[in-house]
């Protein structure tokens, strides 16, 4: 079966230097034609590069990622724009893509005999707790509901990566090292919206953000090298 080719260097760098210009657009006064531009395309070089480097002798996880990268694009730009109607789309982009994440972890968790470890569970509900007990009191109570349901599936996104990465190993690990980087990325821009400002916010919550999408997208990816 043909596996796909690993993915070259040159998309890695291509998706640094789009996340890069994404940044600079954000920086300052306010967002510009840059932030606007490459914020979604650099994710959706993301998906690209998953879809063009997938490995397809288990197409089912690659085409889960793939689902969760076009719904955090969507994700993307709901969060460009001001106000709380865009930032709930932006929230519900995002809680259907961890739910495709997490759909494509439990298939490889599923792949292995025996349950994985319940650590992960643990450690990220306690991650939670704590970014909850500072938020919750800023948070509009229109957002509560809403920002909890979110918190719940993005715990267990990252703990089912972790999981899967104990008992199945290898690629799983950057799927692992993409759920934990997630949940930095979600909990510096909660707490530099509704508590209070962190210093350089944009860079800290993209980078992470960023970091997180190619990681999950590089598990889906071949192994093997071109020819």
């Amino acid at each position: 079966m043909n596996r796909g080719a690993r993915a070259p260097a040159w998309l890695w760098v291509a998706i640094g230097a789009s996340g890069a210009l994404a940044v600079a657009g954000a920086w300052g006064e306010g967002p510009t034609a840059l932030h606007y531009l490459f914020k979604p395309l650099t994710t959706l070089l993301i998906a690209g590069g998953l879809w063009r480097h997938r490995d397809r002798a288990d197409g089912g996880y690659a085409h889960r990622v793939l689902v969760g990268l076009l719904l955090s694009t969507v994700g993307d730009i709901a969060l460009m724009f001001p106000g709380d109607a865009c930032f709930m789309i932006g929230l519900g982009a995002f809680l259907l893509a961890h739910l495709a994440y997490w759909s494509a972890f439990r298939r490889r968790l599923k792949s292995v005999a025996g349950r994985g470890p319940q650590w992960p569970w643990l450690a990220y509900v306690a991650v939670a707790a704590a970014v909850l007990a500072v938020l919750w009191p800023h948070l509009p109570g229109a957002l509560q509901a809403p920002v909890l349901a979110y918190i719940a599936v993005l715990v267990a996104m990252a703990a089912s990566a972790t999981q899967a990465w104990r008992r199945v190993g290898g690629a799983a690990g950057f799927a692992a090292l993409g759920g934990l980087s997630f949940v930095v990325s979600d909990a510096s821009l909660a707490l530099d919206r509704f508590v209070a400002p962190l210093p350089a916010a944009v860079l800290l919550v993209l980078a992470s953000y960023w970091f997180a999408q190619a990681l999950i997208a590089r598990s889906g990816m071949s192994e093997r090298d071109a020819g």
